[in-house]
């Protein structure tokens, strides 16, 4: 078991507390906080899953890089906490802007890229270039699962929603509403 478990629930149940106010608002239950120096740096919640405005950019992490960058805050070690696990977009972004440590609540069968294998020869204009892994380089610590059953209910109840038309009929629905 990890020593932090208590730490990582703490800034989770923070998360958790944004993802319920998205769920509320109408938006997909993800809610996002960083963490660095002792505490909270950023906040963000996933805007725009459904509406006018819809689009699949302003996640929940992205929002929460969003309004760190903008408040000017200092670097050092910070840790992501995500109710869902980060998508390729998202993570990519999270380990790009030096952050350290990703937890997240709940894996996204559909989109998330946490688990994924990052790495593999490739070529470029016909040269065979060197192997590569981003987390290894970046080394970055992957936690899943720190309060699952929590955000799996949110998301229970978004996809329960008869006034939820966002990822209907999606393996991420199905997944979900088949979790106990």
């Amino acid at each position: 078991m990890n020593k932090y478990l208590h730490m990582h629930e703490r800034w989770m149940a923070e998360a958790l507390a944004l993802a319920e106010k998205a769920l509320k608002a109408g938006e997909f239950p993800v809610g996002c906080v960083l963490v660095g120096e002792g505490g909270i740096i950023a906040r963000g919640s996933r805007m725009n899953s459904s509406g006018k405005l819809q689009n699949e950019l302003d996640h929940a992490e992205m929002v929460a890089l969003r309004n760190w960058f903008d408040a000017r805050r200092p670097g050092g070690e910070i840790t992501c906490y995500s109710t869902l696990e980060p998508c390729l977009m998202c993570t990519g972004a999270l380990i790009i802007s030096g952050v350290k440590r990703i937890v997240f609540a709940y894996e996204d069968v559909m989109g998330g890229a946490c688990g994924m294998e990052f790495r593999g020869p490739f070529s470029v204009s016909g040269k065979n270039m060197a192997e590569r892994c981003l987390y290894n380089s970046a080394e970055v610590e992957i936690i899943g699962g720190v309060l699952r059953k929590e955000s799996i209910r949110l998301f229970k109840s978004f996809f329960s929603s008869p006034k939820t038309h966002y990822l209907k009929n999606t393996l991420l629905e199905r997944y979900t509403l088949q979790e106990v």
